[in-house]
């Protein structure tokens, strides 16, 4: 049995009920196979055994008390997997779905996504079951303030950086930064996505879509092909998806349809885009208000936004939303490139099929680095005491993101085919972690 199996079998057997760290793991260990047959090395140095087992992974209670005076329970989690690079970085998720099955395929793809970046940052991540939606800003805030009350003592600016995720975004990184500093006396870069007049960065909010099309960018230009006069299938409605539609539209390309938890809209001529941040980020409302501002435009119930023909799809949603049949539909469309703004949106056999009928496929780790990429910026102004502009970190956000294609694509030519991105993208982030781990022994 190879060494690939024998950790994968010890890996399913060590974490029964966590399907998606499972995929997590199995997704970037077989496409390693050629570098460990080079470096036996790694092997004798247990690489692999410890870098699918997290650092620490600590779970607590979190308990606040909400509007009507009754006291609320809810699990809060911190998963820290690597930190061999840098100090543990990765996002908060406040949503019901989590658990530490999905944090742990969240913190173990953020290793090779912080890697990527070239930047000096290890992987992590955590959250909480609680739900922030139909809340209070009050009970937000004690909820965030409770949950602080036990993380503050496991982060730390050289330690371990948060920063947002589903569920967590300026006003949650706000209220969690203020108990952190009420707690520590101390204002320091600990979390990112801040508001701006308190750290933060220009350019964050936009980052992950941005940086999802710098990558499609640079990996259509690599094979002779571009966005501009391009159809695009978007999935999503969040910061990713926004963003992604807005430099789509930016670089020439046509998005054509969002999607929420409760639908998705089909608007032919082209998303209106200050319609959708109107309906999403000021109302916080549903898809269904968008045929309000477009009359021509199609609302449809559940899933479906697969089954229009398109050049481009940008999953942009949530995890494995992006299945086989959905990928078959993609191919017989015509869709030429498919790249994921969301954490592991495509299925195993999806991204198979994909790549097997010669689609061009960005896998996430790559392709939506740039949030953390930012966030890590945001970190060194924060050491700096200074703040760039808006354009300086927008053109290092796409420095790093053609930085990213290329070395995914070097080691892609290296060890696997041209354009399996996959491979080279987990080769290239696992590289670079594992002989920062060798050169710092038994740890």
């Amino acid at each position: 049995m190879s060494y690939v199996s024998e950790t994968l079998e010890t890996v399913l057997q060590k974490n029964p009920g966590e399907p998606e760290f499972h995929q997590a793991v199995t997704e970037v260990l077989q496409s390693l196979e050629p570098v460990l047959a080079k470096h036996p090395e790694y092997e004798k140095a247990g690489i692999l055994e410890r870098l699918t087992e997290p650092d620490r992974a600590l779970r607590f209670r979190v308990t606040w008390v909400d509007d009507a005076g009754k006291v609320q329970v809810n699990r809060g989690y911190r998963v820290q997997f690597n930190s061999a690079i840098g100090p543990y970085k990765g996002g908060l998720r406040f949503h019901p779905s989590v658990n530490f099955g999905i944090l742990k395929f969240l913190g173990f793809e953020q290793i090779f996504k912080n890697s990527l970046t070239g930047l000096p940052i290890g992987g992590g991540k955590g959250g909480s079951d609680f739900d922030p939606k139909g809340k209070s800003d009050r009970e937000v805030m004690a909820f965030c303030q409770s949950f602080m009350t036990e993380l503050y003592r496991h982060i730390g600016p050289d330690t371990d950086v948060p920063a947002g995720d589903i569920g967590v975004g300026g006003r949650e990184i706000g209220y969690l930064f203020g108990q952190y500093k009420r707690i520590r006396n101390e204002f320091s870069g600990v979390l990112t996505g801040k508001g701006l007049p308190y750290g933060g960065s220009l350019a964050r909010t936009q980052a992950t879509g941005y940086g999802l099309l710098y990558f499609t960018d640079a990996m259509l230009r690599a094979n002779g092909k571009s966005i501009a006069g391009k159809t695009i299938v978007i999935s999503g409605a969040g910061n990713v998806a926004i963003y992604a539609a807005e430099k789509a539209i930016a670089l020439g390309g046509k998005p054509v349809t969002m999607s929420d938890s409760t639908g998705w809209v089909y608007d032919a001529e082209g998303i209106d885009l200050d319609a959708i941040k109107e309906i999403k980020e000021v109302k916080r409302a549903r898809l269904t208000e968008y045929k309000k501002y477009r009359p021509n435009s199609e609302y449809h119930e559940g899933r479906g936004v697969w089954t229009i023909p398109c050049d481009i799809a940008l999953p942009c949603a949530t995890q494995n939303e992006l299945n086989l049949d959905d990928a078959k539909a993609l191919v017989k469309n015509g869709c030429f490139a498919v790249a994921e703004g969301a954490n592991m949106p495509s299925t195993l056999d999806a991204t198979k099929y994909l790549q097997q009928n010669g689609i061009l496929f960005g896998p996430a780790k790559a392709a939506n680095a740039g949030g953390v990429a930012t966030s890590a910026l945001e970190m060194s102004q924060n050491s700096m005491r200074y703040s760039w502009t808006f354009e300086e970190v927008d053109s290092k956000l796409k420095n790093i993101m053609e930085s990213i294609f290329a070395n995914a694509a070097a080691a892609a030519k290296e060890y696997s085919q041209p354009t399996d991105y996959v491979s080279g993208a987990n080769i290239a982030g696992f590289v670079k972690v594992a002989e920062a781990m060798l050169a710092q022994g038994a740890v």
